[in-house]
């Protein structure tokens, strides 16, 4: 290996680079935290110069992490009129967290996985979705069966999923909850577990079977879950099919649109 001044000398400077990185995400991050906020207010927290910070938030302004917003209020302006500069994140920021805390996630259930097996990390993604099914069953089961799609979406769209219900294009009717975001589509790349255990959840709630036809996570632009009619759930539960007889389903024929004995 390289050795001397030379290799010294190249030692500080990735230490310095190093520690530059991290001072800088500690100033995105407590505008992220506490924003917007002015740029004295930044470097008492921090404990930097007015030039040191100065030079971290130009940094991130040119990263485009960070904007620039005027005074809230009259009394926030500078001497002579001249109004303060506020400092707040960005989408792109925001979004700049929001992978960091994904890749930490991610790292979180690859250890599980290893340490526990996969079981476990099913069993995660179940604890992990139980919190917002007992918080979502009074308002969906309280509404009428006929609006329960509708229901789920408007309270999944409050927690960040912009989300709506439709008519199902297939034959045999039904519902189709679209999703247009996903908070953790990146972890559920990996881990599909979460979607699965998400599916199951939504079948609880609305009473009926579902199956997800499309998810961002595997590159769609949509979570895609298809409902099926509430009433052809309930002439299953009864084991009612036409003319009274039971409904035997074979789930494989059921997909393949055959028979159990494989007649077409």
């Amino acid at each position: 290996m390289p050795s001397g001044p030379g290799h010294t000398g190249s030692g500080a400077s990735l230490t310095g680079a190093g520690t530059e990185r991290d001072t800088r995400a500690r100033v995105a991050r407590l505008i992220l935290e506490h924003g917007p906020v002015t740029a004295s207010a930044l470097g008492e927290r921090v404990g930097l110069t007015p030039a040191a910070i100065r030079r971290h938030l130009d940094a991130l302004l040119a990263e485009g992490m960070i904007e620039v917003r005027k005074a809230r209020t009259p009394q926030a302006r500078r001497g002579r009129g001249r109004p303060a500069k506020w400092f707040a994140i960005t989408d792109e920021g925001r979004s700049a967290f929001v992978h960091a805390y994904d890749d930490l996630a991610t790292s979180a259930l690859r250890f599980l996985a290893e340490t526990a097996g996969e079981h476990a990390v099913a069993e995660f993604a179940r604890r992990q979705i139980a919190d917002l099914e007992r918080r979502y069953r009074p308002v969906v089961q309280d509404a009428p069966p006929h609006q329960r799609v509708r229901t789920l979406a408007e309270a999944l769209s409050g927690d960040g999923y912009a989300a709506a219900a439709a008519k199902a294009p297939q034959p045999g009717g039904g519902e189709q909850l679209c999703q247009h975001h996903c908070p953790v589509a990146h972890v559920a790349a990996e881990f599909p577990q979460l979607c699965e255990a998400e599916t199951e959840a939504f079948s609880r709630l609305l009473g009926t079977p579902v199956q997800r036809l499309a998810t961002i996570a595997h590159g769609d632009g949509i979570c895609t879950t298809h409902v099926s009619p509430v009433d052809l759930c309930a002439d299953r539960a009864r084991g009612d099919g036409p003319e009274g007889r039971p409904i035997d389903i074979h789930p494989a024929a059921e997909a393949e649109g055959s028979d159990p004995g494989g007649r077409g």
